[in-house]
């Protein structure tokens, strides 16, 4: 039990995207904003993964993981931790003292719940339990003699092996607590949690579950209290980071999430920084989006934001979207880019989508630049790509095939022809007037108010 160690940065990101600092990545390092938001065992895989970029030089990261852990009851690697920065073989008296009482208290928390675990681990017994907790207590406490201080204890054992690191045997306690208990801000604190221990077992699917039944409590149980609402969201949208890049079918259901008008506003207003990731999301969802619309809407809404929020926060990540979409400047896109590229590898959370969004990015930059020209050198647009002529020949060969964009490739001249038809006069009329009768109607309710 004292010598469990925390959950690793190659465990969470599966081995992918380790790559070393640049100076673009460090000076664009959101570590300081994230760490605010984030439970204790959540910032140590972030804090490994720097490490792991920094190489050699890491003592003042291993001094930072040392203090973040020291509070807690895994003293078998705390102490560790404390030889590799004192240089010694000794283990001080303070760290056996603590792991005695570690395993004491292991030892009475095992004691104390062994009966209530059996009951919920019997059928019989909780094939009797129904959705009703009061009525479940009552149940178990007429028929098996549990009180409320019993399970209670589940609660505080789920607790004590959490911070000892156990983070599955901390998700089952919590979740046996959860179904009997009648404790509101008990439950919701087990929830948080159990959602953090799923997610340090990389459990995604759980995770997702976990992420939904949080959501559902910051809408219910605090909407009498609008600033605890926006901590609470705050708090879910930097957790939800984990599985956001690190499990496929999270994307989605997190994007949908923070484009909702409750978290975009809490991104907006409390955490701005997160928009590097809902604009990766969005960028790299473009190959994976079988909804043309719906991506469409989404790029719209992150443009429109992106523009908002330009004064409060921005990186290369961002400027990329500005670049590409509010001043269609094209040279800058592509030098963004490289730089977000950059960016992106040097991010715990993103770094092994990096190149998946550099691949979606070149593609949006290909297929803006032949909307606005009817002649495309393809040398140009292969410099702007940052491809060789050959390559880009093989691109932007590829991109018309794949977007059935209506276009010629002459390899004599090396250029492409575009082939822009224009619309009918009725379709300009249809698009000019389309959602007018909407604001006509939103109008006259004004006036008539």
């Amino acid at each position: 039990m004292t010598d469990n160690t925390p959950t690793s940065a190659e465990t969470i990101l599966n081995g992918k995207g380790q790559t070393a600092l640049t100076e673009v990545s460090e000076q664009n390092d959101l570590l300081p904003k994230l760490i605010p938001h984030l439970d204790r065992h959540l910032i140590f895989p972030l804090l490994e993964f720097l490490s792991n970029q920094a190489g050699d030089d890491s003592s003042d990261i291993t001094k930072t993981k040392y203090e973040l852990l020291k509070p807690t009851n895994m003293t078998d690697y705390v102490a560790t931790l404390w030889q590799e920065l004192n240089d010694s073989d000794e283990v001080p008296e303070e760290f056996v003292t603590k792991r005695e009482e570690v395993l004491q208290r292991l030892s009475l928390f095992t004691e104390e719940t062994s009966q209530i675990d059996e009951l919920l681990s019997d059928d019989s017994v909780v094939s009797n339990l129904r959705s009703d907790k009061v009525a479940n207590l009552k149940f178990l406490e007429t028929n098996h003699g549990v009180t409320i201080e019993m399970v209670d204890m589940l609660y505080d054992y789920g607790r004590f092996q959490y911070s000892c690191g156990s983070y599955a045997n901390a998700a089952h306690l919590l979740d046996q607590f959860r179904i009997l208990s009648t404790d509101n801000d008990k439950a919701t604190s087990a929830t948080w949690g159990k959602l953090a221990s799923d997610i340090l077992t990389t459990q995604w699917d759980i995770v997702m579950e976990e992420v939904n039944k949080v959501k559902e409590s910051i809408d219910t149980k605090l909407f009498n209290n609008p600033l605890a609402q926006l901590q609470h969201r705050t708090w879910l949208i930097h957790w939800s980071l984990f599985p956001f890049f690190n499990y496929e079918p999270a994307r989605d259901q997190i994007t949908d999430l923070f484009f909702s008008p409750a978290f975009i506003n809490t991104i907006q207003t409390n955490c701005p920084w997160i928009l590097r990731y809902l604009a990766a999301a969005v960028i790299t969802n473009r190959s994976r989006t079988r909804n043309t619309g719906q991506y469409q809407k989404q790029l719209k809404d992150l443009v429109r934001v992106v523009r908002q929020e330009g004064y409060e926060y921005h990186d290369p990540v961002t400027d990329f979207i500005k670049a590409l979409y509010i001043d269609f400047d094209f040279e800058e896109a592509q030098k963004k880019l490289g730089q977000a590229e950059e960016v992106l590898k040097g991010d715990f959370f993103l770094s092994a989508a990096a190149e998946e969004f550099v691949e979606a990015a070149r593609h949006l930059i290909s297929e803006s630049y032949c909307k606005i020209h009817q002649r495309i050198d393809i040398g140009d647009l292969s410099k702007r790509l940052g491809l060789e002529m050959e390559e880009g020949e093989k691109w932007i060969v590829n991109l018309i095939r794949d977007t059935r964009m209506d276009g010629k490739l002459d390899y004599k001249e090396g250029t492409v022809l575009m082939n822009h038809p224009a619309n009918s006069v009725y379709q300009q009329v249809i698009e000019r007037t389309k959602g007018s009768f909407f604001r006509t109607s939103v109008l006259s309710a004004a006036v008539a108010k």
